[in-house]
């Protein structure tokens, strides 16, 4: 291939990993075989030198600092890094990852329906009532508040990564907050100048209907006797590091962007100050971390969200989309449980697996996490950006033992999984066009009636050589997903036979009747991580500073518990707003005052 790929076979990736990654280009590391979604866009990089490749490279950056697609590394703003060499999946590969994804959206939302309800899972002892109480995320405070469609999760980034032998798994959910795809819509908008003549040949699905089908998740779940919602996006200001974000999604579905500063609470609703007047608010798709919404219930000293937002949610006056309290199905040692709850809930077979993890709060696995810490990846089940992950092969002897006092002290904060070799990609970096680690986060949005995923996601590329955290925080980039069409006209590809063999039937009659307990499962390994964008002290810090005054004891296996079909089954932008210019909505009468409800 020219010299744009010469020495990219011979490039180890990870020094001290015993086994090499899956490549997603070339099967053996390599020209002149390559992958069959890589045949049409192999030959048109051929024709590029490396400079010229470079050149459109730092044309992307450069248009990215000018448009502000910008993040926030080590205190310096920078241009998102974008990679000229898009990733490409099949239509087959996605039809696969599209359904594991939606159902797993689906589990998580009737497992948080549960949590925050009757708690069936916990009576059948399909997840224990410790491991729900003891979550950081899980807020009592959100018992009962259901927005007028049921829907909790509107919006869910579940992070995929492929394994050593390329087989999909689940690293990791987020259904709190998930961030990323302003950068998917950004790097499809400029990826289409740099190579436009392939969109076509090689039938692109495109990204560019996110805005709508989030905007009508949005006014699907307003509240009860409303036919023309007001939504609003909430955002902490101009210091978070997602604010470019925030600014997007508001400006592409247009409604309008607000901070906890002009928004109030009069007679059990919320109302935007606009300068035609006090406007009710219907539907809030927040940007804000749970503990800073409402001073009222929560941190007394935020002046991000606005007092009395909890009870006007409560009232069933106001929806809070994604809604308060979702964390809990973020955690990491829940995430364990997913599989479980998937069988539990749904009555199927998990499509994705999950990556194998040791449940540190069990005795045995913590014994032979102890004994084997210089072997595996150590995460905190809060952690986020990839920070307080200790990989076991790369640290210290110091690190170590400083390690191993923390998880004795607090098991239950802690998960471990064995050292997994993400796949790699083809990146071009100083030393030319080399692999790198990547994972992928599709976004699919849930409007009460169909979960739908994005065609694509955020691909995540760790850019340094070598590293498995792949986060924007610890110095990633990414890579613009193309998900191509199964044939002309066809928008979503056939699901695939394996998929269809991971289904199983309903319980039947007798069997719901006498629900068992799961069996403990067992581990064989597991994977590094890729955990959410930004660690929560962080986020927190910018969020306050923006409205600052004046300014063999076997491991358990992820989820892979009892398969016992008598388990039961249970259904379940501007730094201010912009003025708006339509009146308060009779017959509705406009509060005189700002007092909280």
């Amino acid at each position: 291939m020219g010299t744009l790929f010469d020495g990219y076979a011979d490039t180890a990736v990870s020094k001290r990993r015993p086994v090499d990654p899956w490549d997603e280009m070339f099967p053996v590391g390599g020209a002149p075989d390559v992958r069959e979604p890589y045949r049409e866009l192999y030959p048109a990089l051929a024709r590029m030198t490396q400079d010229e490749l470079r050149g459109r490279s730092e044309a992307l950056a450069s248009s990215y600092l000018a448009q502000g697609v910008t993040f926030d590394f080590a205190g310096e703003e920078r241009p998102f890094p974008l990679d000229a060499v898009p990733r490409v999946i099949s239509a087959d590969e996605w039809s696969f990852v599209e359904a594991g994804v939606a159902q797993r959206v689906r589990a998580l939302e009737a497992f948080l329906s549960d949590v925050y309800g009757p708690q069936h899972a916990v009576r059948d002892r399909v997840v224990p009532a410790a491991l729900v109480s003891s979550s950081t995320h899980f807020h009592r405070q959100a018992a009962g508040i259901v927005s007028a469609n049921g829907v909790r999760i509107q919006v869910a980034g579940i992070d995929v990564i492929r394994d050593e032998r390329g087989d999909w798994r689940v690293l990791e959910d987020n259904v709190r907050v998930p961030s990323g795809v302003s950068y998917v819509i950004s790097n499809r908008r400029v990826m289409a100048e740099t190579l436009p003549e392939l969109f076509t040949s090689m039938r692109v699905r495109p990204v560019g209907d996110y805005p709508n089908r989030l905007l009508g998740a949005l006014r699907a779940s307003a509240p009860e006797g409303v036919d023309d919602p007001t939504v609003v996006v909430l955002t902490p200001g101009v210091y978070n590091s997602a604010y470019f974000e925030h600014t997007l999604l508001a400006r592409l579905m247009g409604v309008e962007l607000v901070e906890g500063r002009d928004l109030f609470c009069s007679g059990g609703r919320v109302w935007m100050r606009t300068t035609a007047g006090p406007t009710r608010v219907d539907v809030i798709y927040r940007r804000v971390d749970d503990e800073f919404l409402d001073p009222q219930q929560f941190r007394p000293d935020s002046v991000l969200g606005a007092p009395g937002l909890m009870l006007a949610a409560r009232l069933g006056h106001v929806t809070i989309a994604n809604a308060i309290g979702n964390g809990v199905a973020d955690d990491k040692l829940v995430y364990t449980y997913v599989p479980d709850l998937i069988r539990y809930f749904l009555a199927e077979e998990p499509i994705l697996p999950n990556v194998d993890t040791w449940r540190l709060e069990e005795p045995e696995a913590l014994a032979e996490v102890l004994d084997r810490l210089d072997e595996l990846v150590v995460k905190p089940v809060d952690g986020s950006g990839g920070k307080g992950l200790v990989v076991g092969p790369d640290a210290s002897r110091h690190e170590l033992d400083d390690l191993r006092k923390r998880l004795v002290a607090d098991p239950r904060g802690w998960i471990a999984q064995p050292v997994i070799q993400l796949s790699t990609l083809p990146t071009l970096v100083e030393d030319g066009m080399r692999p790198r680690h990547a994972d992928l986060r599709p976004f699919a949005v849930n409007d009460g009636e169909r979960v739908w995923v994005l065609p694509g996601g955020l691909t995540r590329v760790a850019l340094p050589e070598g590293q498995l955290v792949v986060n924007s925080s610890q110095g990633g980039g990414s890579k613009d997903t193309w998900v191509l069409d199964g044939a002309p006209g066809v928008a979503t590809g056939p699901v695939p036979v394996a998929l269809a063999a991971r289904v199983v039937a309903a319980p039947s009659a007798e069997a719901r009747a006498d629900p068992a307990p799961p069996s403990r499962p067992h581990v064989p390994h597991a994977l590094e991580s890729s955990p959410q964008d930004e660690e929560a002290p962080v986020r927190q810090q910018q969020q306050q500073q923006q409205q600052a005054p004046g300014g063999r004891g076997a491991p358990t296996r992820s989820g892979d518990a009892s398969r016992d079909p008598a388990i039961q089954r249970r259904s379940p932008g501007l730094e201010t707003a912009a003025p708006s210019s339509r009146p308060p909505r009779p017959p509705d009468t406009a509060p005189k005052g700002a007092s909280a409800c």
